[in-house]
């Protein structure tokens, strides 16, 4: 099934997409809600025999799948993705070996989820503005301590993760070096459906997902690449994740970038700030996947930055 959170001018409400129309549950019903129950299958059949309303699909507004999730990670599982940001940092690319004993993750800014088209305010400040194309997993069973080859049986779907970046913010970050800060806390994009895991149990492929992604800018392709290429596998991410802590039901854990899925991966210049690709105002960034469906988001201007002192 895909699940949906949608607003069709009478409050928030969810339900699954079937087709061109949109099934919908009572007032009241939310994703996070019947996650948290462990009611989602029971709730889908229901929508399915029995919806409250049924609209179609260009009549209401698709917002987040999860507007608030209890938390948000985020996975760097595509080496080949780090090995490229390096090549344009004009670093060497030959990793560290600890990279291939643990997935990295860090935690990001559950307050900052946008919807599917919704539109994206450059950061305050920034004029290095990116998008990554990535997919995030959520979780439906919660638990602690996962072995590695079960944690995926505790994921309920997956949907898009778009993790809109400032790369300025982030080299202060970098250099700051207790973790990402502002670079990463402006939006992060989910939907525009979270499509259950069964939906995508047949692109399975050697413990990983053969699901083809693309992301475009303005209509142009900037990559195609699939999830069966990720290094570290959902279910090692969740593993590790959930190593000594909770994971709980509608927590969004992000698969990191697939390689080329960002701007950073393209400059052509050994002076990235005068890279010429960086997003604008203006701009009509898309992520697609027949699996997973489509975002469609327009970049806007950054709002005004207060200094905190005279020239900062």
């Amino acid at each position: 099934m895909r699940w949906v959170t949608y607003d069709a001018g009478e409050g928030v409400r969810t339900g699954i997409l079937d087709g061109e129309c949109v099934r919908g549950l009572a007032a009241g019903t939310s994703l996070a809600g019947l996650l948290r129950s462990g009611s989602l299958d029971e709730a889908g059949a229901d929508a399915v025999r029995a919806p409250t309303e049924v609209r179609p699909r260009s009549e209401v507004r698709l917002l987040a799948p999860l507007p608030r999730p209890p938390s948000v990670r985020d996975g760097l599982c595509f080496l080949d993705h780090l090995r490229g940001c390096y090549r344009a940092l004009g670093r060497e690319e030959t990793l560290d070996p600890v990279w291939d004993r643990t997935p990295a993750f860090y935690f990001a800014n559950a307050d900052g989820i946008v919807g599917p088209y919704d539109d994206v305010p450059v950061s305050p400040g920034s004029t290095m503005f990116d998008l990554e194309l990535e997919v995030a997993a959520v979780v439906g069973r919660g638990g602690r301590d996962l072995h590695p080859e079960r944690a995926e049986a505790h994921i309920a779907g997956y949907t898009f993760y778009n993790d809109w970046t400032a790369r300025d913010h982030q080299l202060r970050d970098m250099a700051q070096g207790i973790g990402m800060g502002k670079s990463k806390d402006s939006a992060i994009t989910l939907g525009p459906a979270l499509v259950t895991a069964d939906e995508l149990e047949s692109r399975r492929r050697d413990g990983r997902l053969d699901v083809e992604v693309t992301a475009t800018v303005n209509g142009t392709e900037l990559t195609r690449g699939s999830l069966a290429a990720m290094d570290w596998s959902f279910g090692e991410l969740l593993a590790f994740v959930s190593r000594g802590t909770d994971l709980t039901p509608g927590a969004v854990i992000g698969s990191g970038t697939v390689p080329g899925g960002c701007l950073l991966e393209h400059v052509d210049t050994a002076d990235i700030a005068a890279f010429a690709g960086w997003l604008q105002p203006g701009d009509v960034v898309e992520l697609g996947a027949e699996a997973l469906g489509g975002t469609r988001q327009t970049v806007r201007p950054a709002p005004a930055m207060l200094p905190l002192r005279t020239g900062f």
